[in-house]
């Protein structure tokens, strides 16, 4: 596939997201400052990425779809313009996460960058958001979270960065033959094959969910909802439709506050030409939550 390699084609679907979401409850959030960045990513990186001083071209982000269509792809952002953006995310996935801990349940509108290491970028992934709020909660308030990764790709770098924290556990269902071609372990990875579609997709994550909120016993799940297992999507290489995506994200959130754990989501990986098109996709989690938070108030 013909993909645009300049930073637009995953960033400019965010605003979208929040546009067809602008009547719902909102709230701002800050952008997430250098030394709480600085509990996930190193001091060069995050004073290179501040600077936009990766390279004298600017920042570049590792994007490497070998298994793909798209090989050796490397989306160069330049110093500046793409900087506030990720901080931002980063901050609405931390002020999700406080909001979840006080309210049950609460959304983001962006974040799920959970490719990003400690030193550097890749997958189109600056700043790892899911990373550094779950070890804000793990370390600051001595809870232990479940990261839940339905995105299509795996969470490379949020497995690596917790592969020793008894606090976090990593819980990933990714399609096996999908970027990164090299895998992290992850504290739980579920593999599935090409062309996986809606039924088959929930009993997998059925078939994990439940036993791992019982066993972990986790004060908060960061839920990442990738809408790019759907059929639809250029990078994803599963069959999920829209209605399998809204059943999948009701589901999750459905069990895990139906066991009395708070649940933060975040909207995670989605690729489309159309980004009115993918918008609305992306905004299936949130009307999921709504439902969710209907069926609490009965």
């Amino acid at each position: 596939c013909d993909l645009p390699t300049n930073h637009r084609f995953p960033m400019g679907k965010f605003p979208r997201v929040l546009h067809f979401l602008f009547k719902d409850q909102v709230w701002v959030p800050e952008i997430a400052s250098s030394d709480l960045l600085s509990c996930v990513h190193t001091e060069e990186y995050l004073n290179n990425f501040m600077n936009g001083r990766i390279n004298d071209e600017g920042i570049v982000t590792r994007c490497r779809y070998e298994t793909g269509e798209v090989k050796n792809l490397l989306i160069i952002l330049q110093p500046y313009e793409p900087l506030i953006p990720s901080p931002l995310f980063t901050g609405g996935t931390l002020l999700a996460a406080e909001l979840a801990l006080q309210r049950g349940l609460a959304c983001s509108t962006a974040g799920g960058t959970h490719h990003a290491f400690p030193g550097f970028g890749s997958g189109f992934c600056l700043l790892n958001d899911l990373a550094v709020a779950a070890k804000y909660v793990s370390a600051s308030l001595k809870r232990k979270v479940l990261i839940v990764d339905l995105d299509v790709h795996q969470g490379d770098g949020t497995a690596f960065i917790f592969k020793e924290e008894p606090r976090v556990f990593t819980f990933s269902v990714h399609c096996g033959k999908n970027f990164p071609l090299r895998k992290q372990q992850s504290d739980l990875d579920i593999s599935v094959d090409d062309g996986l579609e809606d039924k088959d997709y929930l009993s997998t994550v059925e078939d994990h969910l439940p036993w791992l909120l019982d066993t972990f016993r986790p004060d908060l799940v960061l839920y990442d909802a990738g809408v790019d297992p759907h059929r639809e999507d250029e990078l994803g290489k599963l069959c999920l439709t829209d209605q399998g995506l809204y059943q999948r994200d009701l589901y999750v959130m459905q069990t895990v506050v139906g066991k009395g754990v708070p649940v933060a989501t975040v909207i995670g990986g989605g690729y489309s030409r159309d980004i009115d098109k993918l918008a609305i996709r992306h905004s299936i989690v949130h009307r999921a939550a709504t439902q969710v938070k209907h069926m609490r108030t009965l």
